[in-house]
């Protein structure tokens, strides 16, 4: 009965694994089916407006940039701190926080940053769209950095502090340098992460037809210009919008790749 169960067990877990691959491998096959199809280069030189996508790659670069520079620190020191220096039930209340923070929606989080960013400056932004981002690069930093942290030997850190250092200088030159690797993946995937997303940016910096480096205003972004696009009744935008999807997959792609590369070859 017992091999049965496990011959029966088995079959399902084929044909679900089977049938995941199967849609994952459909959408895959139509997105380059119809994103090559559109592609060209002349979308690499040309804005929005004359029928290209600079403006949006580059705003979409900008905007996750400065989400990384404000997501990556904070999200590195609570990861430290969660290791290093805290304990007791505050510790634990932070880790959960973030594990939820990890599984929001990111539509919550959009919601969240319209109503306590956008509103009270009076409208949408760059700057707005990059808090957004940031807030849910934050929670994925902390848990990366807190568990590779937690990976390192405690014998590093006795030995650093028996040779006289202190605690701030056993931590960042031996604990961090032990998990650079980990961490440095952790970071590439969260980027990786919200850089394709598009919810947050619905509600906080929309986009714009033409480049722009004002972050004050509603900045381009191709993820929503990919939405409105899908959205236009016209053959020639949605063909735009195939050809930008096709771009932002190898986007996310590569970045991905680039993550594994760095943890296989970490020797």
């Amino acid at each position: 009965m017992r091999l049965l169960t496990n011959k029966i067990i088995l079959i399902l877990s084929t044909l679900s694994a089977i049938v995941g691959l199967a849609f994952l491998a459909w959408i895959l096959i139509t997105l380059m089916a119809k994103g090559l199809s559109s592609f060209h280069l002349s979308l690499f030189f040309t804005d929005l407006i004359d029928g290209g996508l600079r403006n949006l790659i580059i705003g979409q670069f900008i905007i996750a940039g400065i989400a990384s520079c404000i997501g990556i620190p904070i999200g590195m020191l609570a990861g430290i701190y969660l290791q290093e220096y805290g304990n007791g039930k505050f510790v634990r209340l932070i880790r959960d926080l973030s594990d939820i923070m990890m599984s929001a929606p990111s539509i919550v989080i959009g919601a969240f940053v319209y109503a306590v960013v956008v509103v009270p400056t009076g409208g949408t932004s760059g700057f707005a769209g990059s808090i957004a981002l940031a807030v849910m690069m934050i929670p994925i930093v902390i848990n990366t950095t807190d568990n590779m942290l937690s990976l390192v030997p405690k014998e590093l850190r006795e030995a650093g502090m028996a040779l006289g250092a202190s605690k701030y200088r056993v931590i960042l030159d031996i604990i961090i340098k032990a998990a650079k690797v980990g961490i440095m993946t952790g970071l590439l995937l969260s980027f990786a992460r919200i850089i394709g997303e598009t919810a947050p940016l619905l509600f906080t910096s929309e986009t714009s037809n033409f480049f722009s480096l004002d972050l004050t205003e509603a900045y381009p972004s191709l993820t929503v210009s990919i939405y409105n696009l899908a959205n236009d009744p016209t053959e020639a935008s949605r063909d735009l919008a195939w050809a930008a999807s096709f771009i932002l997959t190898i986007l996310v792609l590569v970045i991905n790749l680039i993550g594994r590369f760095i943890t296989r070859h970490k020797g």
